[in-house]
Parts: structure tokens; C-alpha cells; sequence
């Protein structure tokens, strides 16, 4: 099935209630919020006190996305704050497979994210043990780029490791993707699809929403 996940970075703060249930409405699923702590990527957003705060405001699936050095040290916050899917960066762990488990053990659904310029093999070791995979299609760290086209083979031979070995496993994508461009990862097999201002800032969101699922091969609908 295809999920959207619309990125909160490109919502207007002043406002975010209303934003938030604005994109609900229009037929997201999942709310995408990006952790960024100026280290590991070089930007800034938002911690778990404003996830708390947006928690009461809506039923989306948090899809939290940690873009910071050592993420274990935070897990046990993400998960207080109303996350329920955890996602890490492999880049940022010195032990992927241990940050894995300390999520798993908080019963909660674990995600590991690759930078471009990572090779999609590092994954193929650990996807029995994550609920997700997420492949960023630009480089992590600020809105407003464009997709690199390079990125749509590396979802595309995740799929195929994945369905040669029977594993079933959600594909994230993220990273300058919106109406236009979105059909090239859902038909290389991402199901999972994060879209910032092509959503927040669309006079129709739910026009974009139903384009996004509608790109999509008939199997993952």
C-alpha cells in the first residue's frame, strides 16, 4: 500500500494545528518530522518537545526522522514524545543493528535512512531487522532540492533484494519528490513517500495526496 508522509518542515509554524489537520484531511496517513541537530546534518529543526506538543492534534502515524550523531541517546525521548516510528540514519550509528534493538525494545517500529551517496548493499545485511527502509533522493539536512535521479535504482534494487527473499519491507523516499517525478519511485518500488511543500503548499493537498497514491503500480495500492 502507499503511504504519504507529508514533511512538517514545509508547514507554516504559526499555524501548525491547523496545518496539521489540513493535511490529515486531504488523505495522509503519516506525518514526517524531521529531528535535526546541526552535527550530523548541518541545520536545525525541532525536538521532542514539539512532537509532544503536536501529539494531542492529531492520528497520524509519526514518522520521526533522527538525522543526528548517536541517536540511541534520544530514542527513550522520541518514544515519550508520541513517535511511532523511529527512523535512524546508518551513517550515524556506530552499531546499527544494537540502535535496532533499543528501538524494537520500546515496541516500536524501527527505520533505517541512507544519504546518497551510501550504497544501498550496506542495508541488504539488516533488512530482516527494520520495519522500513528509507532512502533519501536528496542530500538529508535542508528542504527545496531536487530529487537525484541516481536514488530511483538504489530503491529499486532494495525492492528486488527484498521480494527474492520473500521479506516484506516499506521503502521510504525522501527528498524533492512531489506529483510529477513521484511515479518513477513508486514503480521502483517505494511505497512509503515523504513530499514537504508539494503538499503544505498546494492549494489542493488533496488533490496531490490522491495523485501521489494513484502513481502507484496496481500491486501496492
Amino acid at each position: 500500500m502507499i503511504y504519504i508522509s507529508p514533511s512538517l518542515l514545509a508547514a507554516d509554524f504559526s499555524t501548525l494545528a491547523t496545518e496539521i489537520k489540513k493535511v490529515e484531511q486531504a488523505g495522509a496517513q503519516y506525518l514526517h518530522l524531521d529531528v535535526m541537530d546541526g552535527a550530523f546534518v548541518p541545520n536545525l529543526s525541532f525536538g521532542p518537545d514539539l512532537i509532544s506538543s503536536i501529539r494531542k492534534c492529531t492520528n497520524m502515524l509519526f514518522d520521526v526522522h533522527l538525522m543526528i550523531k548517536r541517536p540511541e541517546r534520544y530514542i527513550d525521548r522520541f518514544v515519550k514524545a508520541g513517535a511511532d516510528i523511529i527512523t535512524v540514519h546508518y551513517e550515524a550509528c556506530e552499531n546499527p543493528m544494537s540502535v535496532i534493538h533499543l528501538i524494537h525494545s520500546y515496541e516500536m517500529r524501527a527505520g533505517l535512512a541512507i544519504s546518497p551517496k551510501t550504497p544501498v548493499e550496506h542495508l541488504f545485511p539488516l533488512v530482516e531487522h527494520i520495519d522500513m527502509a528509507l532512502i533519501m533522493t536528496v542530500e538529508p539536512g535542508f528542504g527545496g532540492q531536487s530529487m537525484i535521479p541516481e536514488t530511483v535504482d538504489k530503491v529499486a534494487t532494495l525492492r528486488k533484494y527484498c521480494a527474492e527473499r520473500g521479506i516484506n519491507l516499506d521503502i521510504e523516499v525522501d527528498g524533492g519528490i512531489n506529483a510529477d517525478n513521484v511515479s518513477i519511485l513508486t514503480s521502483a518500488g517505494a511505497n512509503v513517500i515523504v513530499a514537504g511543500s508539494a503538499i503544505f503548499k498546494a492549494k489542493k493537498p488533496r488533490a496531490v495526496i490522491s495523485a501521489m497514491k494513484n502513481s502507484a503500480p496496481t500491486s501496492f495500492r
